[in-house]
């Protein structure tokens, strides 16, 4: 029985962990790439979100590209290095991003097995199952060897054993890749993600969204309220004005939190952090949780270069 976890979990900066989460949890994150004017910088690493907006502001050109299956390659590589028995990667939605194939690629010349999971969702959808899945591949299932029934001598040869165990340690029985990938699934399939953009044009031109859903933004001062359906991003609802949207991102988050037992939130921005950080405090007042118990991050430089400036996202996924 190897002495730390056997499957290790990897994933990708659309996910939008803060570093520190990631790293406390053992959960290995490759970067997407993001070229600013035909130059190509890694995200998270060579560019910032901060970086990025200054860059969109400007009226830079921006696009973005999913990792190479090298850079996949060399993260499974590392993970088997460490001790990895098996893998789970859990990616952006393939309908958004070419990242799962290249994931898928990458694992058939891995040292380990490796299970690609399509998480069918992004940014915190994708971050929540991600972090679900490293969280279970640490979690031990099993304390160990239980202490024998009685031999029939009087329990010389139970107290005997057990002593022995005791000394050794109990072997911890780690979850294998299918159980963590079950979980990184259930937790994406859970996972509700609504869009909150000041203009659609910048998903429009990326592909991201039709030009007829993209049309929607500018007709009458509409503000569209997107969601991830069915791993691709939709326009669900129309609202007047920026106030009102933002009430009824809570609205929404608040209507599905109501139906779960337990659950994790989130709030994401692009740019300054004030209106997520008071929405995080709208919603932790009405559910009764510290307003530290909502997650309020970056949504990261790859989201940024589609939506651009203003975005405000809400994330609610079963813990």
């Amino acid at each position: 029985m190897p002495p730390h976890p056997r499957v290790a979990v990897v994933t990708d900066s659309t996910a939008a962990l803060p570093p520190g989460l990631a790293q406390d949890v053992g959960l290995h994150v490759v970067p997407l790439d993001v070229s600013i004017d035909g130059a190509w910088y890694a995200e998270g690493v060579d560019v910032s979100p901060e970086q990025l907006l200054h860059a969109l502001e400007r009226g830079a050109k921006v696009t973005t590209s999913q990792p190479p299956p090298s850079a996949f390659a060399a993260a499974y590589e590392r993970a088997a290095a460490a001790g990895a028995h098996e893998i789970v990667s859990v990616h952006l939605s393939g309908d958004m991003s070419g990242t799962v194939r290249s994931a898928r690629t990458a694992s058939t010349v891995s040292p380990v097995p490796v299970r690609v999971v399509d998480s069918r969702t992004a940014a915190l959808g994708l971050g929540f199952a991600a972090l679900a899945a490293a969280q279970h591949a640490r979690t031990p299932l099993d304390d160990g060897p239980q202490e024998p029934p009685d031999d029939g001598l009087g329990g010389a040869v139970r107290r005997w054993v057990t002593r022995t165990v005791h000394r050794a340690g109990p072997a911890p029985v780690w979850p294998d890749a299918a159980q963590v990938a079950q979980v990184a699934g259930a937790a994406a399939e859970s996972a509700r993600v609504w869009f909150l953009v000041d203009s659609l044009e910048h998903l429009r031109r990326g592909g991201r969204l039709g030009a007829g859903a993209a049309a929607l933004g500018t007709v009458l001062g509409l503000r569209p309220i997107l969601s991830v359906q069915d791993g691709r991003l939709v326009v669900c609802e129309k609202v007047r004005t920026r106030k009102a949207a933002r009430d009824r991102l809570e609205q929404l988050a608040l209507a599905e939190l109501a139906g779960r037992p337990a659950a994790r939130l989130a709030v994401h921005h692009v740019g300054p952090a004030d209106a997520a950080e008071e929405v995080a405090a709208h919603l932790a007042l009405a559910v009764g949780v510290r307003t530290a118990d909502v997650l309020v991050a970056d949504a990261g430089a790859v989201l940024a270069a589609h939506v651009g400036p203003g975005l405000l996202a809400v994330v609610v996924a079963d813990v």
